[in-house]
Formats: C-alpha cells, sequence, structure tokens
C-alpha cells in the first residue's frame, strides 16, 4: 500500500531517533540528554564542568536554606521581645490591675460613706489601666480565639462589675445596708468572671511566647548539614585537583572555601550565643517575671478577701460552715508564701533577691497584724479591727502596700533582665540571614572562577 502524499518516511533509524529528540518532553529527548552527558564524563572538561555545577549548587543551597532557617529563628526572637513577651505582661497587667480595684473598692467602702480621694483614686487608676490594656490586647492578639474570647468576656463584664460598685458606694454614702450586698455582688462577679478570664488571657499569651522560645531555640539543622556538605565538596574538589596538577592552591575555589567557612562559622555561633541569650532570658527574665506576677496577684486577692472579711461581718459561709473570705485570705496567704520562696530561689542577684526578702519580712508582719485584727473583732470591738485594717499607720493595710511596692521593685528588675537577655539575643542573629546569602553567591562564583581556571587548561 503506497505512503499518504506529503508525507516522508524517516530513512534511517537514527534519523527517527534524532526527530523524537527534537519533540519537547519526550523520553527520548531525555535519554540524548543523559546520552550526553555521559559522554561528557568521560571527558575530563566534561568531568570538571559537572563538578563545578553540583558544588555551585551546593553552596547556593547552603545560602539559601542558611537565610531561610535564620530568618525563621530571627523573627521567633524578635517576637519573644517585642510581641509575645509584651502581650503576656500586659495580661499580668490586666489581671493585676483588675485585683487591685476590687481591693481598693472594699478598703473604699470600709472607710465609710466619704470614701478616701486616694483610694478613689487608685480605684479609677485601676479601671482606667486595665481598660486601655485590654484595648491594646484586642488590637495585638490577633489569630488566637482563646484570647479575643477572653478580652471579649472582659470588655462585657467590667462595665457591669464598675456598675454594681457605684451602686454599693451610693448606697454606703446614705448608710442603707445593702450598699454591703451591692459590694459583695460585684466581688462575685470579679472573682468568678472577670478574673478568671484575665487568667485565662494570661496563660494563652504566655503560652504564646514559650512557644516564640521554643521556636527561636530550635536548632537549624538542614542548614549546618548542608554547610558540612558544601565544604566537605570543596575539600574533595580543591585535593582532586592537587592530586592531578600538583598545585596546591586553586584561588577561586578557595575563595569559595572561606567563604562558606564564615558562613558555617557564623551560623554556628550566632544562634548558640542567640540560643544562650534567650535562654538566660527565659531562666532569669520570665520565668521569675510569672512567679513575681503570681505572688502579686496572690496578695492582692488576700487583701480583698480581708477587707471582704469585715464588710460581710460573717454574713458569707463556705461548704464547711466557716467565714467564707477568711478561709479565702488564708489560701491566698499560703500561696504567697510559696510564690515568694519560688521568686527568691530564681532570683540571680541581690538586685533581685532583696525586694523578694523584704516581702517576705512585710508578709509575716501582715500575718500578725491581721490575727490580732481577728482577735479584735471576733471580741466584738469592730471599730478596733477595721482601724487594724484600713489604719493609716500600723495596719495590715501598711503591710499590703510594702508587700506590694517590694514585689513592683522586683518585677521592674526582672522585667530589665528579661529585655536586656532578649534583646542580646536577638541581635545576635541580626544580619545572619543576609550575609549568608550574599557570601552564599560570592562562594558559587569563586567555585565557578576557580573550574573555569581548569576549564581553560584544555582550550
Amino acid at each position: 500500500m503506497a505512503n499518504p502524499p506529503n508525507v516522508r518516511e524517516p530513512e534511517t533509524r537514527e534519523s527517527a531517533a534524532r526527530v523524537a529528540a527534537q519533540r519537547p518532553g519526550t523520553h527520548r529527548g531525555w535519554a540524548e540528554t543523559r546520552k550526553q552527558l555521559r559522554a561528557a564524563a568521560t571527558t575530563e572538561p566534561g568531568r570538571l564542568w559537572i563538578i563545578g555545577t553540583v558544588v555551585a549548587l551546593l553552596v547556593v543551597a547552603f545560602g539559601g536554606v542558611t537565610a531561610w532557617e535564620i530568618s525563621d529563628r530571627s523573627a521567633a526572637a524578635s517576637d519573644v521581645v517585642s510581641r509575645s513577651q509584651p502581650l503576656s505582661a500586659d495580661a499580668a497587667s490586666i489581671y493585676r490591675s483588675l485585683a487591685d480595684a476590687d481591693t481598693a473598692a472594699a478598703s473604699g467602702f470600709l472607710a465609710g460613706g466619704q470614701e478616701p480621694l486616694d483610694v478613689r483614686k487608685r480605684y479609677d487608676t485601676d479601671i482606667a489601666t486595665a481598660s486601655r490594656l485590654l484595648v491594646k490586647a484586642a488590637a495585638n492578639t490577633t489569630g488566637s480565639a482563646e484570647s479575643a474570647q477572653q478580652i471579649a468576656t472582659m470588655n462585657e463584664q467590667l462595665p457591669l462589675y464598675n456598675g454594681l460598685i457605684e451602686q454599693a458606694r451610693a448606697n454606703n454614702r446614705q448608710g442603707f445596708p445593702v450598699g454591703g450586698a451591692y459590694l459583695r455582688f460585684a466581688n462575685q462577679k470579679m472573682s468568678t468572671s472577670l478574673l478568671p478570664a484575665a487568667q485565662k488571657l494570661y496563660e494563652a499569651e504566655t503560652g504564646r511566647l514559650y512557644d516564640d522560645y521554643d521556636q527561636a531555640d530550635t536548632w537549624p539543622y538542614a542548614a549546618t548539614a548542608l554547610g558540612l556538605v558544601a565544604l566537605g565538596g570543596l575539600a574533595w574538589v580543591q585535593r582532586r585537583n592537587f592530586l592531578r596538577t600538583n598545585r596546591v592552591f586553586n584561588h577561586g575555589l578557595l575563595a569559595a572555601t572561606a567563604a562558606s567557612t564564615v558562613v558555617l562559622l557564623w551560623l554556628v555561633v550566632g544562634h548558640a550565643v542567640a540560643s544562650s541569650d534567650l535562654s538566660t532570658s527565659r531562666a532569669h527574665g520570665q520565668e521569675s517575671l510569672k512567679v513575681l506576677n503570681d505572688a502579686r496577684i496572690s496578695s492582692l486577692q488576700a487583701r480583698a478577701n480581708e477587707n471582704l472579711t469585715l464588710v460581710a461581718r460573717g454574713a458569707v459561709l463556705n461548704d464547711d460552715g466557716k467565714d467564707l473570705y477568711e478561709a479565702s485570705f488564708t489560701k491566698e496567704m499560703a500561696s504567697l508564701s510559696g510564690k515568694l520562696g519560688a521568686a527568691k530561689s530564681l532570683a540571680d542577684d541581690a538586685a533581685g533577691k532583696d525586694p523578694v526578702t523584704k516581702a517576705v519580712g512585710d508578709m509575716d508582719e501582715w500575718q500578725k497584724r491581721h490575727t490580732a485584727a481577728r482577735k479584735t473583732d471576733d471580741s466584738g470591738d469592730y471599730d478596733g479591727a477595721l482601724t487594724q485594717v484600713i489604719g493609716a499607720t500600723g495596719s495590715t493595710g501598711e503591710c499590703f502596700d510594702q508587700v506590694d511596692k517590694a514585689l513592683d521593685s522586683a518585677i521592674a528588675h526582672e522585667q530589665h533582665e528579661f529585655t536586656t537577655a532578649a534583646s542580646d539575643g536577638r541581635g545576635a542573629l541580626t544580619g545572619l540571614p543576609l550575609g549568608a546569602a550574599v557570601l552564599a553567591v560570592l562562594a558559587a562564583a569563586g567555585a565557578g572562577v576557580g573550574i573555569s581556571r581548569r576549564l581553560a587548561e584544555y582550550r
């Protein structure tokens, strides 16, 4: 049968293979490419070209992976300093402000119808601080459903709590006993809604902080492995070159080796220093801050319960039939004692230990004065007990203020310790991603120049 018109049959198998090889994406085309590579590898120039290409790709891959991994660690270290730790600190401040506002409200109520100006100012400042920090937290906790939920809860409950406090004040000024009920209801809302939400927010933001710590501290294994492989490849090429030509140095390959060595050392030393500084900021900064913030919260809750013991006058009992607020005071003071002991053990210098030691002494005195005030109250002398609790001098309130002041000083010191160490850790990684990329390109160029010099000898 005759062939169709206008179609030429390939004359030989070879011509058919050439036609197939010219078709992009065909198996025959790839087979031909491999055949050409095998043929090139049988000659020294071809082998040099392949070796140079592989070494250059290795060096570029090393620089690229280093830049990628260190950029990730650097971003996490930056988050520790500028995002997650400040948010954790703000969450602790929200809790402290709310607890302190509750304490100030109870103190002002105990003072009678004419609430002291400084106590009222303290309450207003606490509420304003909590409101401002809630707005800030809402703007900066994007992506955290847990944090958003707790912030929404506090934004909803805080105006209700403030309204109850105003009702308590209004009734107290007129001498109506119902004012105490409003105050206890406000305290219940604070204890069951606001403070638990603030605690969950603090835990969520602290969890994010520790996640950032872990991410920043993860060793860049891929970059380190590629760096060792790249240096091994460069050493092998230079040894091969020496054995074949008896020339000790190839300036291009030597420059590539030097640049790759600098990147690897920078990577190892920089990350090790950053990891050490971040570990220091975590162990001697953040951990101390967490314990100190918890201690401060316990002292605030103890003070609020102490005040409410006098407000309720035994009207609110727990399941054991004992005064609820007195039992809560005892529990919080025990918690405060334990946390102060932990804070003292975590402090690594005198500037951190001294305020905690003072807080311990003031706490012990607080306990003694509280015991005396309870005896006075139990004997029927309510006014005498009131003076012992909220009096200007010699009262439990004076001890509470001293404990709070000492804890504030300790927190400020540990915050400085954290910021210094964490900032140093972040700084140790500065410039490494860009430097690794630039040096990798230079190393690849050096390897190319070195191989080109050898190839030129065959022309």
